[in-house]
């Protein structure tokens, strides 16, 4: 049985999915929000290694632990209860959402953590954070480790457990009415 594994997140301006050794998924909002809600990820998704098909995932958690196990334990509809590849999609692929990549097998965030997925104004890239059981927001390795040296009580959690990785932003489901950065530099007059 060949095809690729694919997860997803989205929200209403996205959805993701894991393919090959990507996982992709969608970002929340859309460009007619408000500039100050971020656009963070709404709905997870995974796509069948079978029948190709995106299945709702019920929470970040599930989601996580399955793109965490994306390489070994691939999805198949099969896997949900009461579902088959003969049942229609949950969901599809297209611009009425904007879809994300994130890379397979990234950890499970650690128990009592809380992993966000951020995009930004211009859609060029989505930002991680990481919040802790105490509260405060981690935005680094460098942050992590520090929190975690200075909370002894955490010592069974590793710099190891969280990931940065930011993941990589479907360009033909960006809105269209988001202003692009421009590549080319503006000349001294």
């Amino acid at each position: 049985m060949s095809g690729s594994v694919t997860t997803a997140a989205a929200s209403s301006g996205g959805t993701g999915r894991i393919r090959g050794d990507e996982i992709l998924s969608p970002p929340s909002g859309d460009s007619t929000r408000a500039a100050k809600k971020p656009r963070t990820v709404d709905v997870w998704a995974v796509q069948c290694c079978k029948c190709f098909k995106w299945r709702k995932i019920k929470s970040q958690e599930d989601y996580e632990e399955i793109r965490s196990k994306a390489k070994e334990d691939p999805f198949f509809c099969e896997k949900r209860p009461n579902v088959s590849c003969d049942d229609p999609a949950d969901m599809n692929y297209d611009s009425t959402r904007t879809w994300v990549a994130d890379k397979p097998n990234v950890p499970k965030t650690p128990i009592g953590f809380k992993r966000r997925l951020v995009m930004r104004r211009d859609y060029s890239k989505m930002d991680i954070y990481y919040t802790t059981p105490t509260g405060k927001s981690l935005r680094s390795i460098t942050q992590v480790a520090a929190f975690l040296k200075e909370n002894p009580e955490f010592k069974d959690i590793s710099v190891a457990d969280f990931s940065f990785t930011s993941p990589k932003i479907m360009e033909d489901t960006i809105p269209s009415d988001v202003g692009k950065k421009s590549s080319v530099k503006m000349e001294k007059v």
